[in-house]
């Protein structure tokens, strides 16, 4: 991610250039202004990504130009700043819209670290509602594999045909609600949409979920309840697990579908409704109907429009990209860094089989975001089934002229390297800056060695 565009509005014109220094020692683009009518221009003119605001200016408070920033359609990320002693002022600050506050006397570092948490947080949000709206054409499907194109070309056929029934047979956790919602929104996404798990209903209560109850028709029945395919008329009923549904409740669903009429429990006249079925099952209906759990003639009946959901194992070619898209959606739900799923890591996630398809790879990175948010995933951090399958992978980072030849010469340079920087830490008491200088390179450039060397400074 790009480093952010600053401004610092403060009239502190010493810590404001202590501040612009030490920024753009970071690469980040800073411009000051010291007092707010002229931040509210710079504001205009160079739409920065975050403000550092002071609390207290001398032309106007800090919170009236908070009131502006946030009228502007895109308000950049705005951090308080505040004397000490005025934390009550800057938690207020923060209930007005600010993204968060610091105290002055500060420490760089953590504004910094400040400065590009809330930034990142923004840019995550921004490329997830690009994604969004990237992925509005294939209706928020994910993938490029062979397989997912072409259910994506089904998709889209069978969502804009004439076809009453549509029946999706895959394995659980493939996407079959997803598929449902995709067929639905291809012909007419503002139509209703009702869906219905047939397995998480109680038997005797499913006949009336379905198809509504008159006052009086059971115990309990104390008004007129509508059915899930009354509400669903003019649009899309998804049956999901419509193998579970029972014998009896089969044979009134085929007379739906034959007649588009239907009566409610307890009623006598009929009701018509003119709506598309879906429905979804992890079995094989086909075998399931041969062995008589399935009724034949409504196996048929919904099989006028079949569709194949491939399991993720089907489709590995897509797991690095919605592994990586979970990463960032489960950041941005978490309010942290995304993970970093390195080439290794991703190898043994697309080697694996995957039983619980696209919900167990879901599970699988919310866990790994919440246990190890914003680190690097290496595989000995998967779990045990998925390292076995790791690949490694030659690391793209790795100097081409030290990792050509002999590995024991990298491994040397980096040993070497490593101690360089430890010692110019030892003689600086641990301040980044002052080793920087000593070695010669900016304050970012050290921060990125010690990154890619594995250095955290606690090895002092």
């Amino acid at each position: 991610m790009r480093q952010p565009t600053v401004l610092i509005i403060d009239d502190e014109k010493n810590l404001v250039s202590s501040l612009m220094f030490s920024l753009e020692e970071e690469d980040m683009t800073v411009f000051a202004a010291y007092n707010g009518r002229d931040g509210l221009a710079e504001i205009d003119r160079r739409t920065p990504d975050v403000v550092l605001l002071d609390l207290k200016l001398p032309d106007q408070s800090g919170f009236d130009i908070l009131d502006r920033i946030q009228t502007l359609a895109a308000p950049p990320v705005t951090i308080m700043i505040s004397a000490h002693g005025d934390t009550r002022a800057a938690v207020e600050a923060v209930k007005k819209g600010a993204q968060d506050y610091i105290t002055k006397p500060f420490d760089l570092d953590e504004l910094i670290l400040l400065i590009q948490r809330n930034h990142k947080h923004r840019q995550l949000g921004e490329e997830i509602a690009y994604r969004r709206e990237r992925e509005a054409d294939t209706h928020g499907l994910i993938g490029r594999s062979a397989a997912m194109r072409k259910l994506l070309g089904q998709v889209e056929r069978i969502g804009k045909s004439s076809a009453r029934t549509i029946l999706l047979q895959g394995p659980s956790g493939s996407g079959k609600t997803l598929i449902a919602k995709a067929l639905h929104n291809t012909r007419d996404k503002r139509a209703p949409f009702v869906s219905v798990n047939c397995a998480s209903l109680p038997e005797n209560l499913l006949e009336a979920e379905l198809f509504g109850a008159e006052k009086g028709a059971y115990t309990g029945a104390d008004k007129r309840r509508t059915g899930l395919v009354e509400l669903a008329n003019g649009g899309t009923l998804f049956l999901d697990e419509i193998g579970e549904l029972p014998l009896a409740l089969q044979a009134k669903l085929l007379t739906f579908l034959e007649t588009h009429r239907f009566r409610a429990v307890g009623g006598h006249r009929e009701i018509e409704a003119d709506l598309r079925v879906i429905a979804a099952s992890n079995r094989d209906l086909q075998a399931e109907a041969q062995a008589g759990a399935f009724r034949e003639d409504l196996f048929y009946r919904l099989n006028v429009m079949p569709l194949i959901i491939p399991s993720l194992a089907e489709r590995r070619d897509d797991i690095p990209q919605l592994a990586t898209d979970f990463a960032t959606e489960l950041a941005l739900q978490e309010g942290c860094r995304p993970i970093i799923l390195t080439p290794d890591t991703l190898s043994g996630l697309r080697a694996y089989d995957w039983p619980g398809n696209i919900r167990e790879l879901r599970n699988t990175i919310e866990r790994l975001t919440i246990l190890h948010a914003g680190e690097t995933i290496t595989p000995d951090r998967l779990p045990p089934e998925m390292t076995a399958a790791v690949v490694p992978q030659e690391d793209p980072d790795r100097d081409n002229d030290v990792g050509r030849g002999d590995g024991s010469l990298a491994s040397e340079i980096a040993k070497r390297e490593a101690q360089c920087i430890l010692d110019a830490l030892a003689q600086s008491n641990g301040r980044k800056g002052d080793a920087a200088s000593s070695l010669g390179i900016s304050r970012h450039a050290l921060k990125r060695r010690m990154q890619k060397l594995g250095l955290t400074g606690d090895e002092l």
